[in-house]
């Protein structure tokens, strides 16, 4: 059993990749402020949806119901995870009153951190006018939005003994797949299997294999954002630190830090890491790293972490590059190990 943990980075350039509550005409980032500081971020939700955006056109999604009106509106996927990624790998609740059929809920298999600036950068503010077709004299419509240039880091775990193994027991909201859904996966081909303490079914392993490895390359591809017509630019991660570890610990949060006012990628808080983490892990390290991204410090990371890289304890490549060959080892069966749970 492995969980994949670690780190994700977006490289921002003048962008404005997600906004929060506007104020008269200006609209505002997603900011927070620690002490003085000002970090603008991206919300977990906000990159999760990127996610799910950019799966491929062939890759069915789980539809969106709504119901009710007014205050009393609900909206939930179908909750059907047997038959949608999305639903198998980022979780749903529905929630229907008096319908044990129809209640369920899935947990996530992919947990997200909320991607915040490393190093404080305030939002600069961008003025704006339409006048365009006015007559001569008319005032234009002011308008102004925010944008900014940031480091956004997050954290993230990938459950992957959870990927295709859906809870079908238990009360109310701890079912995953209720019945008579449940029967619909029994009848495709899903069998019966105890996981951690309650009765379950599980996918093929060709599926589960299918589905981690494209939630890999869909990361290495992500694209999405608010403000494109103006702030487009790359949403792929321009640095991630992946690491698969039994206990689903991510000890590999602080390896990014400020030194001067700049974002810097610290080789002996990972080093350190590491070795106070070998039993746990299953696997190298891999940290994908864009050419160009923090200037000459992929180089120098890879000077100080030489040692490592021969002994084939860490990989340092670019992260399409890597993403890569991970999803190949896993739809080959070369990872299949990760897929098994021994509290089963």
């Amino acid at each position: 059993m492995s969980y994949l943990v670690g780190k994700i980075v977006l490289d921002v350039v003048a962008g404005a990749p997600n906004n929060g509550l506007g104020e008269d005409n200006v609209a505002r980032v997603k900011q927070l402020r620690v002490g003085r500081d000002i970090h603008p971020y991206v919300s977990a939700q906000a990159f999760r949806r990127w996610l799910r955006e950019s799966l491929p056109a062939s890759e069915p999604v789980s539809p969106v119901i709504r119901s009710g009106s007014g205050q009393k509106q609900q909206a939930y996927t179908k909750g059907r995870p047997d038959l949608y990624l999305d639903d198998d790998l980022f979780g749903y609740m529905v929630a229907v009153k008096g319908n044990k059929a129809k209640t369920c809920q899935r947990d996530t298999v992919l947990s997200t951190g909320t991607f915040v600036s490393v190093a404080p950068r305030p939002p600069v503010r961008d003025f704006g006018t339409m006048s365009r077709g006015f007559s001569a004299g008319e005032n234009p419509v002011l308008h102004g939005h925010e944008f900014y240039t940031a480091e956004l880091a997050g954290d993230v775990l990938l459950d992957l003994p959870r990927i295709g193994v859906f809870e079908i027991d238990g009360s109310g909201l701890k079912v995953a797949l209720p019945e008579p859904a449940a029967e619909e996966a029994r009848e495709a081909g899903a069998e019966h299997v105890s996981f951690r303490g309650c009765s379950a079914l599980r996918l093929a392993i060709a599926e589960r294999r299918r589905r981690a490895a494209l939630l890999l390359r869909t990361l290495a591809a992500v694209r999405g954002g608010a403000k494109q017509s103006m702030h487009y630019g790359d949403r792929t991660p321009a640095l991630f630190l992946l690491a698969p570890i039994k206990g689903g610990v991510n000890p590999f949060t602080r390896v990014l830090g400020v030194r001067g006012d700049r974002t810097r990628f610290d080789s002996d808080v990972l080093r350190m890491e590491m070795e106070a983490w070998a039993d746990e892990l299953d696997g190298p390290m891999l940290l994908g790293w864009a050419p160009g991204f923090l200037g000459d410090q992929r180089d120098q990371a890879r000077s100080d972490l030489a040692d490592l890289v021969t002994s084939g304890g860490l990989v340092i490549d670019h992260p399409r590059n890597l993403l890569g060959r991970l999803a190949d080892e896993i739809e080959r069966g070369e990872r299949d190990a990760w897929f098994e749970d021994p509290k089963a």
